[in-house]
């Protein structure tokens, strides 16, 4: 995920419509002026003029907290959590989604999701379409999309970004 440059504090409207979509932004603070305040873990500052450095130290630093904050977690117990969503899974649906999340937003194989689903062998075709069907389902209050990719397998995402803004 990019990290967004904003002068402070000449772009506070741009500022605050990146905070209500949920981008993580690196304010560029004037020397005069006061920085912000409050706690986003999506937001830093720097004061200008500043190091190269320290300017892509803060970017790494951001775009590393929206990785981690944009991924779905699956606990022991079957619980999927997305922001501040969750669902209950039950077991085959878990071991798939555990799959998809290993590679978030990239896409899994149907051989590999059968033999996740179904470690002692999968059954027909049919029975990996009828579990991603119900997962799709169950998947959707948490905002969480799994998309076919024809001929390759299938893709876990979230949609439109708004399980953080509810965070």
């Amino acid at each position: 995920m990019d990290v967004v440059l904003v002068r402070w504090p000449v772009e506070v409207l741009r500022r605050d419509r990146l905070a209500a979509e949920g981008l993580p932004r690196l304010l560029l603070v004037e020397d005069c002026a006061e920085p912000p305040t409050g706690v986003d873990p999506l937001e830093d500052w720097v004061r200008v003029p500043a190091s190269e450095i320290d300017v892509e130290v803060r970017m790494a630093t951001l775009a590393a907290r929206a990785r981690s904050a944009a991924a779905p977690q699956l606990d022991a117990d079957g619980v999927l959590r997305f922001g501040s969503l969750w669902v209950s899974l039950p077991p085959v649906e878990a071991r798939l989604t555990r799959a998809l999340l290993e590679r978030f937003g990239a896409v899994v194989s149907r051989e590999n999701l059968s033999r996740a689903g179904w470690p002692d062998g999968a059954p027909g075709r049919n029975a990996l379409d009828v579990h991603v069907l119900r997962l799709r389902r169950r998947l959707t209050p948490v905002r969480l999309a799994i998309r076919t990719v024809r001929s390759r397998g299938y893709l876990l995402e979230g949609r439109c970004g708004a399980a953080q803004q509810e965070a």
